[in-house]
């Protein structure tokens, strides 16, 4: 039987005889809300800007409103919904419910669940948006076959997460698991934390495009200034693997350095948690086998063990975006 000949009755029986997820992702630029079923798909998705410079009142309305869009959108109602996951670039103290930081939004140690139960009235369930990346993509994307896998986001800056046995490993407060800012050069470039030489200082498209725009004043005629239009604003990570792909012994010098660099920290992680996977997400990551196999390579020769005991393979992440709106609407699973 078709759905279209179904009648409305029918229609909500089958429906409510499965189980829905809600998930909203809220990113600096995007509040995108979405309704998952019990086999990861996403059914229905809305997305409004998040104008983060707005009250923290004006922010959880939206995002309590584009939740119930993306509830309607699906064709159910918020009583057929099971539970409501949100991930934000911050993490909430259990000790205090308060959320520590949120950066992009002026937040910090605010009652975001008092603000959003005024809206939505579904058991709610936060983390940080990393943790959620790293969780869909355990769930249904590249690490579906894995049960431990470590996930980092290079982007603007590096964000992380790590899934044991299918769940979100934060640490005892449920406040860890920030990869991005361990240490990896002792008193190194400063931090946007305000730490110096964390692994986001080396290893985001920004310590990238940084390096490289420093490299160029010396080296004016590399063909990174000629694909950027000779506008060293113009550089971005996209433009840096290009031209070492065709062979610009400068591009090639900052990419080599940078995935040493890469390679140091996750070999930590590596000898730390010992993963089955890792996982790549984030702008850079698009670079795909430019960056992967050297990645690979270089991780065998710089981890302990590695010949005696293997390392795990990285990979890259497959689901984009969705990989957080998956991983916050299955929150409730992974407590």
């Amino acid at each position: 039987m078709n759905k279209q000949n179904l009648t409305g009755k029918q229609v909500s029986a089958q429906h409510t005889a499965k189980k829905y997820y809600l998930g909203l992702d809220l990113g600096g630029t995007n509040i995108v809300a979405g309704v998952v079923d019990e086999a990861y798909h996403i059914i229905s998705k809305k997305s409004i800007p998040a104008n983060a410079g707005r009250s923290i009142e004006e922010v959880t309305y939206d995002m309590a409103e584009v939740s119930k869009e993306a509830v309607r959108g699906a064709g159910l109602r918020l009583s057929d919904v099971s539970s409501w996951g949100i991930g934000m670039p911050s993490c909430v103290n259990p000790a205090t419910n308060l959320l520590v930081h949120a950066n992009n939004f002026g937040w910090k140690n605010v009652p975001i669940y008092d603000y959003l139960q005024k809206h939505i009235s579904l058991p709610i369930y936060i983390s940080n948006d990393a943790n959620c990346a790293a969780y869909g993509e355990v769930l249904a994307g590249a690490a579906k076959n894995y049960t431990d896998a470590i996930m980092l986001t290079l982007g603007t800056g590096v964000g992380g997460g790590i899934i044991m046995n299918k769940k979100i490993y934060a640490g005892a407060d449920n406040m860890g698991a920030e990869l991005g800012h361990t240490k990896l050069v002792y008193n190194g470039v400063r931090c946007t934390c305000g730490q110096y030489g964390c692994l986001e200082s080396y290893c985001s498209s920004t310590a990238l495009i940084r390096r490289t725009k420093e490299a160029v004043k010396e080296h004016p005629d590399s063909l990174i200034m000629g694909m950027a239009g000779q506008d060293a604003n113009k550089i971005n990570g996209e433009i840096v693997f290009e031209s070492a792909k065709k062979g610009d012994a400068l591009a090639i010098e900052i990419v080599d350095e940078y995935i040493r660099y890469l390679a140091a920290g996750i070999s930590t992680f590596i000898v730390i948690f010992r993963p089955q996977v890792i996982i790549l997400g984030g702008g850079i990551a698009h670079a795909g086998d430019l960056l992967l196999e050297p990645l690979n390579e270089k991780l065998f020769d710089c981890t302990f063990a590695a010949e005696e005991i293997g390392i795990p393979k990285v990979i890259r992440a497959a689901l984009g975006n969705d990989a957080g709106l998956i991983g916050a609407a299955f929150l409730e699973k992974s407590i």
